[in-house]
């Protein structure tokens, strides 16, 4: 049976351009790195888009306290906050990307 106006090969077509987006969606998410620095900068973390933390810092002056549980919570703090910013970088290359794939499907709705 054959519905109107349905073009199966446009459909397969549709989907592939569909995953070719959220390729190059992820591909730029692992792309973006955001910092956080908290404390007067005594922890900084780099993280991607993706929300892989790719590298932290520590002021060795923040050891020589001995205060560790307050460099547990800077350390959290930072991860949070980079975690905050990759949030928003990566919303941000959502909308661009939905924008161009609603744009591509327009036909379908």
């Amino acid at each position: 049976m054959k519905i109107p106006g349905f073009d199966p090969r446009q459909m397969q077509k549709m989907m592939q351009e569909a995953q070719k987006q959220q390729d190059d969606m992820q591909k730029k998410l692992k792309e973006i790195k955001v910092d956080a620095s908290v404390g007067g900068g005594i922890v900084s973390v780099v993280m991607s888009g993706a929300k892989d933390m790719l590298s932290i810092k520590i002021d060795p002056d923040a050891v020589k306290d001995g205060d560790v549980e307050m460099l547990q919570d800077l350390i959290v703090a930072a991860v949070n906050e980079a975690s905050r910013k990759a949030d928003e970088k990566g919303q941000e290359v959502v909308r661009t990307q939905l924008g161009g794939l609603f744009g591509g499907l327009g036909g379908l709705f």
